[in-house]
């Protein structure tokens, strides 16, 4: 038999599903927020080396 050291009534509820995925969201925002910027400068420095390249080509 387990021996339980918190008393039924100190225990933690379960908490909505919903709930946990809006906080564990929130505490994630700035790091999605800094990936997806980050994405977006990538990809938009692939884009202009990419249509240089393609313009350069043309040109030659």
């Amino acid at each position: 038999m387990q021996h339980n050291p918190v008393p039924a009534e100190g225990r933690k509820k379960p908490v909505n599903p919903a709930i946990r995925l809006a906080r564990w969201t929130l505490s994630r925002r700035r790091t999605a927020t800094r990936l997806m910027l980050q994405g977006a400068c990538y990809g938009t420095g692939t884009a202009a080396v990419s249509g240089i390249t393609v313009w350069l080509q043309h040109i030659l």
